[in-house]
């Protein structure tokens, strides 16, 4: 049985307002369910920050919540091998924390979310794709030694697809490295996750399960409201499809297929709740939570 809880993600707002620290988000992620926590240090930073590792790993303990993941954003795609270098080394400090809190699992990017979409082409792809494996694999090996697996989630739009991350897997070929499948990631560039889970599911290390509303652009011009397309909150897919963050279980993508293909792949391993919706983030990650843990308790 896979292990639900939440991405620190997730309270990303109230972290960055100052009215949760990372022991309070990880306190109420006890008290309302979470198995275990993912850390995103977006409100709060551990690197070079000895006493929030401390603080944070004795929180852990006392609530016997584990840390499932570390996750951080990176970007090791520069032509300028001082800079690649740099960036990995970068990546390699962040190893060192999730080693000194227990962690045995680091998720890192290693293209930017905000990379030009003119610059997303196949070619591309193809013509940087030997950096993306050397940086991987030169990680991984580094994280090894703590006994970590690292991670590439297929998130934004250049790293991106199950035929992309199976592919740098395959290439990068380290027992230690692994896909981070973001199941409604997918699509951002256009693939329905209800089905091409199935194909990624032997390569996964951790699973992040969010939900989102699905319109056509054509559809919500000229409304006002949530729905409009204008409207904070939305983003456009690669084929120019709306996506805006929902409650797990109350958007468009079918969370039921979702949860079962997961269940009967025989995965076992941590699945990590994220909100992204425009509701109040606590209400929308407790809600999200239990839908999560009620659908794979019954499936």
């Amino acid at each position: 049985m896979p292990k639900i809880g939440i991405s620190s993600y997730c309270l990303a707002g109230p972290l960055e307002r100052g009215e949760m620290d990372l022991p309070a988000v990880m306190r109420w992620a006890k008290e309302n369910g979470a198995e275990h926590l993912e850390l995103v240090p977006i409100g709060y930073t551990l690197l070079e920050n000895e006493a929030l590792c401390r603080q944070v790993a004795e929180t852990s303990k006392a609530l016997a919540l584990p840390l499932s993941n570390y996750a951080i954003p990176a970007d090791v795609l520069k032509w300028d091998e001082e800079e690649r270098r740099a960036e990995i080394r970068a990546i390699q400090a962040h190893v060192d924390v999730a080693a000194r809190l227990g962690i045995a699992r680091m998720r890192h990017d290693i293209a930017s979310f905000a990379r030009p979409r003119e610059s997303d082409t196949p070619a591309d792809f193809e013509k940087e794709f030997f950096m993306m494996v050397e940086a991987a694999a030169e990680v991984a090996d580094y994280a090894a030694r703590y006994g970590i697996t690292t991670m590439v989630e297929n998130h934004g739009f250049f790293v991106n697809g199950s035929d992309r991350i199976i592919r740098l897997a395959e290439a990068v070929n380290r027992p230690n490295f692994k896909m981070c499948l973001d199941t409604g990631n997918l699509l951002c560039v256009d693939e329905p996750p209800e089905t091409s889970i199935r194909k990624c599911m032997p390569y996964v290390g951790m699973i992040h399960l969010k939900d989102f509303y699905i319109r056509k652009k054509d559809r919500l011009a000229g409304l006002h409201g949530p729905f409009d397309c204008r409207a904070e909150g939305w983003l456009e897919s690669l084929g120019g499809t709306m996506l805006r963050g929902a409650i797990l279980g109350q958007g468009d993508i079918d969370i039921v297929s979702i949860v079962r293909n997961i269940r009967a792949s025989g995965y076992d391993g941590f699945v990590s709740l994220e909100f992204e919706g425009i509701e109040d983030s606590r209400r929308g990650t407790y809600t999200g939570l239990q839908t999560a843990k009620n659908l794979f308790a019954d499936i």
